[in-house]
Order: C-alpha cells, then structure tokens, then sequence
C-alpha cells in the first residue's frame, strides 16, 4: 500500500458519522476512497507511516467494507465500521461466534463461570469473543484459548495495550487468535471508544452471553445493542441478593434465555453437544485416589461465601483439618479463597 491509500484509508476510517452515512451510500471503494478526505481532516504523515509500518507486521490487515473478507454479520448493523484493522487470523470472523460479555469488577464466580462456558464453546468449535476488559472479557479470552480460538474487540488502534494488565494476553491472542478494531493504529482510547466497539462486538455474533452485570453497565449496553441487532441474547442467573447480578436477572426478565450450561447455548445455536470431557467426569469422583484432598468436605462449601467456621461447624472437623483440606481442594481448582471464607468452583 502507498502513502496515499493509506491516507484515503485512514480518512475513510476516521470520518465522521453523517460523512459515513454518505459513503456507505457509494458503490465502490474507489469512490469512498475518492470522497473520503474531509477539508478538516487531521490526517498527518506520522499517522500514515504508522499505518504503514503496522501493516508491513506479519499476520496485519486493513479490511475496508467494501472487501471480500469484511465479514457479512457486520454489514448489516446500524452504522458498521467502514474500515476494520485486524491482526491474527481472519477464519476467527467465520463460523459460529459468541461473545461473552460481563463486568470489569467481576466476582470470582463470575470469572469461574466465564471459564467454564468459554471453555467448553471453544471445545465445540465455536470463536468466543469479547472485548479484552478485565473481569469476565480477560477470563473468557484466556479459557478459550485454552480449548480453541478466541476474537478481541478493541475500543483502541490494534496496537495499543488496554488495558496494559492484558498485554500478555492481547499478544497470545494476536498469534491464536484475532484482534480486531475500527480504531488505526496508535490511537488511544477514549470514552466514546468503547460503546462504539460494543456494536462491533454484538454484530460479529450471532448470541452474546452476559455473565455478571450490574443495571448500570457497560455490558447491557453491549446486550440492548445485541437485541436491536436481532442476535440471541442469553443471561447467567446468580444470587438474587448480589446487585452484580441485577442486570442479568434484568435481561431474564425480559425474555434473555437462561444459560446455566454450555448445552444451553448449543442448543439455542443449533449445535451438537459435546462429550463430557475427562476433567468433567473427574469432579464426580468422591475421595479419587490420586487426591490428597477430603472430598466430602466440598459438600459443606456454598457456591456464595463460606466461612472457616461455617465449614467447620458444618463438617465437625478440627479448624486445622478444615484449613489444611481446603488448601488442598483449593490447588485442585475446586474452591477459591476469598474476603470472608470460600466458595465452591466445581459444576453442580
């Protein structure tokens, strides 16, 4: 690509909205290319070499609307990007996706049941996505890497770390994944970044599943942007007196389906169910050989916060058996540890 593509490109990227209403209404790129420079546009020659150099990077692609491999779910929202800035693999905007989608403050169950159903998603073949956040984004991405392949939708350019925590994982995504963005390279992010990158996310999927949201988030905006855009919307019920999951019994209310196993959103996507995999079928052995933890103690662990001496008047063990076993319980993944006492991860 030249420097002057490269300019038309970034002002195609970068035009203002009834600017792209005008040039989506154009019926070639040539033409959207030609029409794309506004008199006011801020392009300057350091923001074309940066594109430049981005692109020169291996597995870096520039997708205007107008090309074969923008993916069709996205032309078909309410004002798509007229240029996407992708690095990774481009088979992540085939198939079925899901994204996931839930709060930056999440709760350790709630980080535990993004795992489990994006682990078992990306088992069956399906691209989870989500939007590279902390919280539930960051737990998704991970867990379905584990299994498959997973998609990032950046409120930044494709090369910005936000937020820097996610800098490791942002590169592991670039190399089995695909990170995606509207934004050019080198652009921060801004507020109105990333309910712009929310439409993107909603549009790419076909169900967005939202784990944990409070009434007030981010993420029901990313689930009202879904339905407006007739995707599937499914919701994880939680404790009725945690306000994190307000906003999920908000959607159940009004007709989100209910989501509390990965054959759930199979089913709704018209998918066969998997197997039962080894680890699964491992959590309904009681006292396995190759444990050194009690077992039956898990049973006096809640799925809320329990305390040590809730367990240990419930199992009538000794406080240093109780704390030693759930040490050890807890280096199984059975249980995590937190403020007050512990909770059970295992599936029901």
């Amino acid at each position: 690509m030249d420097a002057e593509t490269a300019t038309a490109m970034l002002a195609l990227a970068s035009a203002p909205s009834k600017h792209r209403k005008f040039l989506r209404s154009l019926s070639s790129l040539e033409q959207m290319l030609h029409h794309a420079r506004l008199p006011d546009s801020n392009i300057v020659p350091a923001h074309v070499d940066r594109l430049l150099r981005w692109l020169a990077q291996p597995e870096c692609h520039l997708i205007p609307i107008r090309d074969s491999r923008y993916p069709e779910r996205l032309q078909h929202i309410h004002d798509p990007p007229l240029v996407l800035f992708a690095r990774g693999d481009l088979g992540c905007l085939q198939g079925t996706c899901v994204a996931i989608v839930g709060s930056r403050n999440a709760s350790p169950v709630g980080q535990h049941s993004a795992d489990y159903f994006a682990r078992g998603l990306a088992r069956s073949g399906v691209i989870v996505s989500s939007g590279l956040a902390a919280g539930i984004d960051a737990a998704a991405h991970r867990a379905a890497l584990a299994e498959g392949r997973t998609l990032a939708v950046l409120g930044t350019g494709p090369d910005i770390y936000y937020p820097p925590r996610n800098q490791q994982l942002q590169q592991q995504i670039m190399q089995a994944g695909l990170v995606i963005s509207e934004f050019p390279p080198g652009m921060p992010g801004k507020r109105d970044h990333f309910p712009r990158r929310n439409r993107i996310l909603s549009g790419l999927a076909q169900l967005v599943l939202v784990v944990e949201a409070k009434l007030r988030s981010g993420t029901l905006v990313t689930a009202s942007l879904a339905q407006a855009q007739q995707r599937i919307v499914m919701a994880v019920p939680g404790s009725i007196w945690d306000p994190a999951h307000s906003g999920c019994f908000k959607l159940l209310s009004e007709g989100a389906g209910l989501a509390v196993s990965v054959s759930d959103i199979l089913h709704e996507l018209n998918l066969p169910d998997l197997p039962p995999s080894n680890d699964e079928q491992g959590q309904g052995q009681i006292n396995s050989s190759r444990s050194l933890a009690n077992r039956q103690l898990l049973a006096n662990v809640g799925s809320e916060v329990t305390s040590i001496d809730t367990i240990v008047a419930r199992s009538g063990l000794p406080v240093a058996i109780v704390t030693e076993q759930l040490v050890l319980l807890e280096l199984e993944g059975s249980v995590t540890s937190i403020a007050g006492g512990y909770i059970k991860m295992g599936r029901r």
